[in-house]
């Protein structure tokens, strides 16, 4: 009689457990997966490295999985996109509610939140953009998103300028320094501090010209 396989105390057989089922999750925590899985990605190896194959290969899941919550590679990028967005959205909110009523706290909050929100996102964040400009449809959503910003910001600072409020041209150049300083940041050529600093004077300046 030929010799039997050996079996632990507990029973199993001895080549292992079986592979477990994959978990399926709930769509959104699916979504919240991927989207973490696409920004470690893009951190390690770079926007170029970002295919909806390597995210579901990173992810576990099969690739159809990932066709499905983005439609495309472009569906993907929008959607790193809108969550860095909406992250700072919050952040800039929260930070506003609890600051006091003067110019200059507001100016701190904006310059703060701004370089703080690209400073989370490291270098994965300008990775990402590159990649938006790439694509005319792309680039609109980026210019709606910054047309939000900008929006917001005038809110904040209309208590604080004049009849007519900041100017347009202010406003857009007050995001053009504070994208600047907060790559330069980034980069290593300033300080977190020095970043904020300046960007505070350069908000608090524009509206200063606009009394």
């Amino acid at each position: 009689m030929p010799p039997q396989p050996k079996r632990t105390s507990s029973g199993d057989d001895p080549a292992g457990p079986s592979p477990s089922p994959r978990r399926r999750l709930p769509r959104d925590q699916r979504q919240r997966q991927l989207l973490d899985c696409a920004w470690k990605l893009v951190r390690e190896e770079g926007s170029d490295a970002l295919t909806m194959g390597r995210l579901a290969e990173l992810a576990g899941v099969a690739k159809p999985v990932v066709y499905d919550h983005f439609g495309t590679r472009n569906g993907l990028l929008a959607a790193l996109y809108q969550d860095f967005d909406e992250r700072q959205t919050a952040i800039i909110d929260a930070a506003i509610a609890a600051s006091r009523p003067t110019l200059k706290d507001k100016a701190r909050v904006i310059a703060a939140s701004y370089v703080d929100c690209v400073l989370t996102q490291g270098r994965e964040m300008p990775d990402v953009l590159s990649a938006l400009n790439g694509s005319p449809e792309l680039a609109t959503l980026k210019r709606q998103y910054e047309q939000a910003f900008i929006a917001k910001c005038r809110t904040i600072l209309a208590p604080f300028s004049g009849p007519g409020g900041v100017s347009a041209g202010g406003l857009w150049a007050m995001l053009g320094a504070a994208d600047s300083l907060s790559h330069a940041v980034v980069a290593g050529d300033l300080t977190e501090e020095q970043a904020r600093d300046e960007l505070i004077e350069v908000i608090v300046a524009m509206v200063k010209r606009s009394r």
